[in-house]
């Protein structure tokens, strides 16, 4: 950066950290506020053009979000709402079985009793996502599991390989 500017971004911090932005609640403002306005500038106004560049517009904006709801419901059988609900909680609940997972194996979380109870839990909790997803998209929870065997089978035969799981056919999804 050289001095002088590095002189400037210090400036500018302390600028802020006294007449902060008034709206904190964009991405922008909460930088500027925490940083400075010329760190903000030099580092994340680039990328967060960017960003905003490659976004889709149902990203971005509350009405055309509501457009692609509208447009899935009115095209297809599926519950927008349950598959909302669905996609965010296994993301989520997935997240805190990994994080248990994570701290066993690598910052000493025991493997007790206790644990693999927590790691119950949140199997349950991602079943019922899990379950929600088939209801949304109105499938059978059993013939989803059947088709993930047929699918897996077919990819490795009677047993695993890496390369196979590597390189796989066309259509293997």
């Amino acid at each position: 950066l050289g001095i002088i500017e590095a002189i400037r971004c210090v400036l500018s911090y302390f600028y802020v950290r006294i007449r902060p932005p008034k709206n904190q609640d964009n991405f922008e403002n909460w930088v500027a506020a925490r940083f400075g306005w010329r760190l903000y500038n030099i580092f994340f106004k680039t990328y967060t053009d960017f960003v905003t560049k490659v976004t889709s517009d149902p990203s971005l904006d509350l009405e055309a979000l509501n457009e692609s709801f509208k447009e899935i419901e009115n095209k297809s059988n599926i519950k927008t709402p349950r598959l909302l609900t669905a996609a965010l909680g296994l993301g989520s609940e997935t997240g805190e079985f990994v994080e248990i997972v994570k701290k066993m194996f690598l910052q000493g979380k025991p493997p007790s009793e206790d644990n693999i109870f927590h790691m119950k839990r949140e199997l349950g909790d991602i079943m019922w996502y899990w379950a929600t997803a088939c209801a949304s998209l109105g499938l059978d929870p059993y013939e989803v599991i059947s088709e993930n065997q047929e699918k897996l089978a077919a990819r490795y035969g009677e047993k695993f390989e890496v390369e196979r799981s590597e390189v796989r056919k066309e259509g293997d999804l």
